[in-house]
């Protein structure tokens, strides 16, 4: 009795033509959308420029006024704003509408970088400056480079890929000395098994775990970014804006 002999599915590209996926863009295309990003850079010195130390706080921007990781935010923006740093966040709801009004209802310096979606984010009410960024990428730069520390609060996709970003600066030393504390320990515990495996299986060294601080205590999380400041850098006043450069406070 004969086979049914079977066809192989076509091939995905035949690799005698190359028109079946878009290829770079024109040169005109990738030079507009360098003068593009090196703008949004410049936009956001120029608005970051003089806002003093910060620390950044990632997290969720779904969780609501009354919610558990909402309180814990705007407690430790309280908190980071009266050791006189100024707090930092992506500039929209959620966590980072917590941890910004936590700072301005104490008083302190509350900013924002935020970010343009296809459905509009919108910046929060509790900042004095905000910058908004229109490229992921140049965002997480302005976040890291105006920050001496980091807060990592509980959050989605986004808040897991700043969070192993900044890691990642850290632990190859691209930036020093730079403490992380994630807040949410219980929400964190799978993350916390899942880095315990990485040291089991030697993707990571033992020692990268003492990168992170895991707490739910305001207070033990501020002690660890006092430690890490006072003990790596020098307090310097900072520069005064210049009139000629148009530069603002």
């Amino acid at each position: 009795m004969p086979t049914k002999e079977t066809s192989s599915p076509p091939l995905l590209l035949n690799p005698d033509q190359y028109y079946y996926l878009e290829g770079p863009k024109s040169r005109s295309f990738e030079l507009i959308f360098a003068f593009e990003v090196l703008w949004e850079f410049i936009k956001g010195f120029r608005a970051l420029h003089f806002v003093g130390p910060c620390v950044t706080v990632f997290g969720s921007a779904r969780f609501k006024e009354g919610h558990t990781y909402y309180e814990l935010s705007r407690q430790l923006g309280a908190r980071i704003a009266r050791e006189g740093l100024t707090v930092m966040t992506g500039g929209g709801p959620g966590v980072m509408e917590a941890a910004n009004r936590g700072a301005f209802e104490a008083g302190g310096k509350s900013v924002g970088c935020n970010i343009k979606l296809p459905h509009e984010q919108s910046h929060n009410p509790f900042m004095q400056k905000w910058v908004t960024i229109k490229f992921f990428f140049v965002r997480k730069v302005l976040l890291v480079k105006y920050s001496y520390a980091f807060v990592v609060m509980p959050g989605g996709v986004g808040t897991m890929d700043e969070l192993f970003e900044t890691l990642t600066l850290i632990q190859t030393a691209t930036v020093h000395d730079f403490p992380i504390v994630v807040m949410g320990k219980d929400f964190y515990a799978p993350l916390i098994d899942m880095l315990n495996k990485m040291v089991v299986e030697k993707t990571i060294a033992a020692e990268d775990l003492e990168l992170l601080k895991f707490t739910d205590d305001v207070e033990e999380a501020v002690a660890h970014i006092r430690t890490y400041i006072l003990g790596n850098y020098t307090i310097k006043p900072i520069k005064k804006p210049k009139a000629w450069l148009f530069e603002k406070s």
